[in-house]
């Protein structure tokens, strides 16, 4: 595992209107920052049509209003890292973050990772680390010659299924959207959803939404984002939503979270605006750590 000795003042996971905000907000504080997310930033953004209760926008598209995005964040010199956190711990005053096999340092964290499935499918969280994992990179050569299934969310993911397919005897697979590149020989599609990953002290098999069962020695689940407390053990939660308070605070000092997790409404304005409120908390909360 490779160990990335800088330790940054904000690690900011997410890359839609929320974390754009934040990250924003936190350069103009000469910050630095590692932001983890995609240039395609937020997903619900771009599907859709057609915006038309953002302030400063009379009617814009989704596309249009990412666009907008990405211009600000590349004139603003900032930089995306592609990689999906799995795991945060703290140590001591300092937050250590896993990313596809990497490891980073913060002294905070902002969590701006939308709505996400706060338990997956059952037994999921269960067998986590016995059998089920989130990221081919970490995970994959446990799995060599072995029979897996995986659950794909998005086309962006695809190279992990294909770097799966090359260590992997048998890879089911099952992915939630049209348009499906894979094409290697060893791939089989599931017209089925998984409904449950079936084992005791290991996985053992899954099952699908017809109840037919499929035996595997592993299972991959490739999304957008982990649910919180999979990702921070401790954290407090809402619900499904990170519970926070006015300042976007959480219960752990040093964590933040702002946006979609936080809870409805589910609006970009609400988003924006809770990000830069985090913002400027985590800049607060900075200050007087060196008091």
């Amino acid at each position: 595992m490779n160990d990335n000795t800088d330790v940054f003042d904000v690690a900011v996971i997410g890359s839609g209107p929320a974390g754009i905000s934040a990250a924003l907000t936190l350069n103009a504080h000469n910050k630095s920052i590692v932001w983890f997310g995609t240039d395609m930033l937020s997903n619900k953004v771009e599907k859709s049509e057609m915006i038309a209760n953002y302030a400063g926008c009379e009617m814009i598209s989704g596309p249009e209003l990412n666009s907008r995005f990405r211009s600000q964040i590349r004139s603003a010199g900032l930089e995306l890292t592609d990689r999906m956190v799995t795991q945060v711990s703290k140590y001591n005053e300092e937050f250590m973050l896993l990313a596809a096999n990497r490891m980073y340092k913060a002294k905070t964290v902002l969590f701006a990772i939308g709505t996400v499935p706060d338990k997956g499918v059952k037994n999921e969280l269960e067998l986590l680390g016995h059998g089920v994992s989130y990221c081919a990179t970490c995970d994959g050569f446990f799995y060599k010659g072995r029979s897996i299934a995986v659950f794909c969310s998005s086309k962006r993911y695809e190279h992990e299924v294909e770097y799966l397919a090359e260590i992997a005897h048998r890879v089911y697979l099952f992915a939630n959207y049209t348009d499906i590149g894979i094409k290697a020989d060893n791939v089989e599609l599931l017209d089925k959803p998984i409904k449950a990953v079936v084992g005791d002290r290991k996985v053992d098999a899954v099952r699908l939404t017809d109840d037919s069962v499929i035996a595997v020695d592993g299972v991959f689940f490739l999304r957008n984002a982990v649910a919180p407390t999979t990702i921070l053990k401790g954290l407090q939660m809402d619900g499904p939503h990170i519970a926070v308070n006015r300042d976007c605070c959480t219960n752990i000092p040093g964590c933040f979270a702002a946006g979609d997790c936080t809870g409805r409404p589910y609006q970009i304005a609400k988003a924006v605006g809770e990000g830069n409120v985090a913002a400027h908390k985590i800049t607060e909360f900075l200050a007087n750590k060196r008091d």
